[in-house]
Parts: structure tokens; sequence; C-alpha cells
């Protein structure tokens, strides 16, 4: 029960990810605040968690729109009192598509969800850290901030933009006490992908559960020397 009584926010918290990390917080004892984008999501996420469901709440809310997640954070802040750490695996992907062939609304959309998410959670949640003197905040960026494959130019240069983000972001709040890291995943086991690549060997690909444990280790005390790393979460793949 590393965070019975903390109060953690997981942005995208009904994703393929993101619901594995919010049931991950729950089952150790944390209030877990989610954003998300389908109702129905976010009541199956309720009825998996079961008895731990009375310390889940949800919105849905855009979090590239900063007085939304501002909204969304005051609410926290008046039930809990703190925000002991911050998860935003938020994020799309677009490919299978030539640079000059990207069309406008696609190239925007990447950096909206892929960069502008952290962006605008930063802008919020940092200064409640800061005042805290602790928190810890891990962004979910992906293998490709490295690996550049061609028809992916807007993810993977939103994913690069994304780590840099977090990475300058560590260099700011050094020495407060807030600590901030990234994750790099590569292809995750869920449906969504599984059906999206039906002939792929899925035994290769990290589970959720799998990847979240590094979260929330990361999210940790045990964690507490663990400051500006950028951690591959996508095994022998």
């Amino acid at each position: 029960m590393r965070f019975s009584g903390k109060s953690i926010i997981v942005t995208g918290g009904t994703g393929g990810l993101g619901r594995a990390v919010s049931l991950a917080f729950l089952q150790e004892g944390a209030r877990v605040a989610i954003t998300y984008r389908d109702p129905a999501e976010f009541e199956a996420l309720k009825k998996s968690a079961g008895l731990n469901a009375s310390s889940l709440s949800g919105e849905a809310v855009d979090v590239t729109d900063e007085a939304a997640v501002r909204g969304f954070v005051d609410g926290i802040l008046t039930s809990g009192g703190q925000i002991n750490a911050l998860v935003n695996a938020v994020g799309g992907y677009a490919g299978g598509i030539k640079l000059w062939e990207l069309d406008p609304q696609t190239f925007e959309k990447m950096l909206s969800l892929n960069l502008r998410s952290g962006y605008v959670l930063a802008r919020v949640v940092v200064p409640i850290m800061l005042r805290q003197k602790q928190g810890a905040i891990v962004n979910v960026s992906a293998r490709a901030a490295f690996d550049h494959a061609a028809g992916a130019s807007a993810y993977a240069a939103s994913k690069a933009a994304a780590l840099a983000l977090m990475d300058s972001l560590a260099e700011d709040v050094r020495g407060t006490g807030v600590r901030v890291n990234t994750i790099l995943p590569s292809i995750i086991d869920t449906e969504p992908n599984r059906r999206a690549m039906p002939k792929a060997d899925f035994a290769k690909w990290p589970k959720p559960e799998e990847i979240s444990r590094v979260i929330l280790f990361l999210c940790s005390d045990d964690a507490r020397v663990i400051h500006g790393a950028a951690i591959p979460v996508y095994g022998q793949s």
C-alpha cells in the first residue's frame, strides 16, 4: 500500500495504459482522479475497480484546454488537499503517411495530444507541487521519440518534443522536491493494437499492467533518486 492516503491524477485514465495505471494505484490505496473522453469507459473502469471504486473519481476533460484542466484540478484540491503524483497517459498515433502527404489537421492533432497536453498539465500542476515541496510527474512519450520510422513524422516529432519538454522541466524543478520522468513505450498489448496488427506476435508486446508497475515505482518514494530519466518500457520487442 505504497500510496495509501495519496492523491493521484491519471489523465487518459480509461485508455489501454491509463486504465491499468489507474487500477494499480487504486489497489495500492491511492485516491485516483482521472480524465476521460467516453463516459461508458469510465463506468467500466469503476466496475473493474470493485471495492476500490469509492476512491476513484473522473471527469470528461480536454487536457489541452488550460481552463478545463484548472477546473478539474481545483476540484481535486478542494476534496483532497494535495496532488502527490501526475501521470499523463494522453496521446494519439497517426502513421503510414508520408510527410508531404500529411494534412495539417493530423499534424496539429499529434502536436496537441502528444505535446500540448503535457505543457498544459505542467502549467497547472507544477506550481501546486512546488508549494507542496513534493510531487512526482510521469509523462508517457514513446520509443518513436528516438526511433523515427517512415510514415510517422508528426507522431515521432511530437513524441520527441514531449520528451524534450519533460527533460527541460526536470531541470527547471531540480532540487525542489518535485521529480519529473518520462517512459518510452513502443507497441503496447491492447485490443486496439491487436485489431490494427492482427498478424503481429502479441507475445512480444509489453502488457499495460507490466508498464504500470514501472510507472508506480517512479511515482513512489522508492524512486526518489530518479529524476529527469527517459526509461524504455518496450522489453525485447
